[in-house]
């Protein structure tokens, strides 16, 4: 636990530090928008990490950031879980441009069309190296879903093969910005849970935080400093606080007020 309170303390140095990097190297340039947060191996759940094929617009901004953390330690190798990533990605329609949430893997196969604006399944397979497993939830959020981003030959609402995608310039939507989720087919039940676990953690490691700090704090405020701390990475949900709120106490980190029970203290 002490491990994770100490990574969540640095990941906003660490964020800080990097973008004067960027401002004191005028020549060197992320491309993008870029927040890393550095974790250390042991401390978390243990992630698989993929063979994604980054479009070169992510090349550019890893390359970046991997120079940074060079200048700042020789001893330490950066492994990317790209599978835990959310981007923000502007898309170029006829009617309007819409801001886009998707995770990596889901932008990584939309950068392909800013290249062509049709692509065959199997060379998206190929382009990006991500597994058919993959590839079938990527696709099927993208062209099958809600929001349409893509067109699919054939029409239809599965993924096969053979299918062939093109970029639906005609999408529109009320919202100008939408979140595209990935949809939660049995196979994958392990990756969504592995990210609930991450979040529990990461949830854990903020609220003991905060109280170490604080010592002595009521339950609004902190919830309201969690969720603050947490933003930047994730949207946490209130219920799930309060639940990690009741584990610590059982665990003892923390514990209620004996006079009033919306105040809490930190057991060192």
């Amino acid at each position: 636990m002490e491990g994770m309170v100490t990574d969540l303390t640095l990941a906003k140095d660490n964020q800080s530090s990097f973008e004067e990097y960027l401002s004191s190297n005028p020549h060197t340039s992320a491309g993008l928008d870029l927040t890393v947060t550095v974790l250390t191996t042991g401390f978390w759940p243990t992630y698989k990490s993929s063979d994604l094929r980054l479009p070169e617009e992510m090349v550019t901004c890893v390359e970046v950031f991997r120079d940074y953390y060079q200048t700042k330690t020789k001893h330490r190798k950066l492994t990317w879980i790209y599978s835990l990533g959310m981007c923000n990605v502007n898309g170029k329609f006829d009617a309007k441009t819409v801001e886009v949430i998707v995770t990596t893997y889901q932008a990584a196969v939309l950068l392909l069309f800013n290249s062509s604006d049709r692509w065959s399944y199997a060379d998206i397979v190929q382009h990006s190296n991500l597994s058919d497993e993959d590839i079938v939830r990527i696709l099927h959020s993208l062209s099958c879903a809600k929001y349409k981003i893509l067109n699919k030959e054939p029409a239809t609402k599965t993924i096969s093969p053979t299918d062939v995608f093109e970029f639906n310039h005609k999408f529109t939507d009320k919202m100008r910005r939408i979140k595209i989720p990935l949809p939660p087919l049995d196979e994958k039940k392990k990756v969504i849970e592995d990210v609930d676990k991450y979040r529990r953690y990461a949830i854990d490691a903020s609220i003991v935080r905060i109280m170490k700090s604080r010592k002595v704090l009521n339950h609004q405020q902190l919830i309201s400093e969690c969720v603050e701390q947490l933003s930047r990475n994730f949207k946490p949900d209130f219920k799930v606080i309060k639940k990690r709120i009741e584990d610590l106490i059982t665990r003892d980190y923390l514990q209620r007020d004996k006079e009033n029970p919306n105040v809490f203290k930190y057991l060192a």
